[in-house]
């Protein structure tokens, strides 16, 4: 496969994605790959979920325990919170386990041109796990230097939100200045992490599935590749944040008013049963309940088969992008994707 250039393999993942997914057309197939790229390639696979709470005034809790240092914490609280952290932090490592090893299937199903994931699943097993592990120890390293970066903010906050009186507002000012400077930090590990993201899945996977190298080899690999060709690389990556967000917009665009005809119908359906079953009792009122969470249920999961339908094309061409990319400066993956096509099998 000859190298192509950054924006030429567009088009060219462009076609890819219609071949697979549209060539021949089965829905069953159609939903069960989808579903797998939404997994391996979509926002819930790499997303980082934040908590933001608001304020507005003054508030005042007198039930609620009351911590105004350290000592205020029970051992009991401490215990609770230590089994919480890691039984979330196992169920964390389980799932992202069997992402990775999907990730390695899916890998399998567009190089071969397969709609199977079982072989990959089975193929590329210690593969997989040897890369899970790579991204844990990466991810770990990453924590310990965020809290290294963020450690001297950290003791900021605390000092100014310890010295907020009872019933008073912190130091607006204060806070002001503390946050400046997060912002321009917050971009920079954003960028490094997106770099490393790419770098790891689409750069050096398919040398960890195809050669089996270790992380070192794989590394060595891509990063030469990188420096041959450094302008192709950064304007793939440019692309890479760019096209994704141009494809959202576009089908944001064109789903809208479908979508707001759909949601309102549902909401009038749903205020319709409200209305009807209200100041019921008895068998009536549990009829009620059961028809407004018939078809709560009902319009959850259009909304979860719409979400694959349209994600899942968006997110398999992010995957071809990749692999027709760097197929172009890796023979190995480029001979499997000029291959010819095998035989696709449910």
């Amino acid at each position: 496969m000859r190298a192509i250039s950054a924006a030429d393999s567009v088009s060219v993942a462009f076609h890819r994605t219609r071949d697979f997914l549209f060539r021949p057309f089965q829905w069953g197939t159609f939903l069960k790959l989808c579903l797998v790229a939404v997994i391996t390639e979509g926002i819930g696979s790499n997303s980082h979920v934040n908590s933001h709470g608001t304020s507005h005034g003054p508030q005042v809790y007198p039930q609620g325990p009351v911590i105004n240092s350290l000592k205020d914490i029970k051992p009991e609280w401490i215990i609770a919170i230590a089994a919480i952290v890691l039984l979330a932090m196992l169920i964390s490592f389980v799932i992202f386990y069997l992402i990775t090893r999907l990730r390695f299937a899916f890998f399998h199903c567009l190089v071969s041109k397969t709609t199977r994931i079982a072989p990959g699943w089975r193929l590329y097993a210690s593969q997989a796990t040897r890369f899970f592990w790579l991204n844990v120890v990466i991810g770990i390293i990453s924590f310990l230097l965020v809290i290294l970066i963020f450690a001297p903010f950290a003791a900021g906050l605390w000092h100014v939100f310890h010295a907020i009186p009872p019933g008073g507002q912190p130091d607006w000012a204060e806070l002001i200045a503390l946050f400046l400077p997060i912002i321009p930090i917050l971009l920079v590990l954003a960028l490094a992490a997106f770099a490393a993201d790419i770098l790891l899945r689409d750069f050096m996977l398919p040398h960890f599935a195809l050669d089996n190298a270790t992380s070192g080899v794989a590394f060595a690999r891509a990063w030469a590749a990188i420096k041959a060709e450094k302008r192709q690389f950064f304007v793939y990556a440019l692309l890479r944040i760019v096209l994704p967000i141009i494809a959202a917009i576009g089908v944001f665009i064109v789903l809208i008013i479908p979508g707001l005809c759909v949601a309102g119908a549902i909401g009038v359906l749903e205020y319709g049963l409200h209305s009807v079953f209200t100041g019921s009792s008895g068998a009536e009122y549990v009829v009620g309940i059961i028809f407004q969470v018939f078809f709560g249920v009902i319009a959850f999961a259009f909304a979860v088969l719409a979400a694959i339908c349209v994600g899942g094309p968006l997110s398999t061409g992010i995957r071809e992008y990749a692999l027709t990319f760097y197929g172009g400066r890796y023979p190995a993956l480029g001979n499997l994707l000029d291959a010819p096509p095998a035989a696709c099998m449910l």
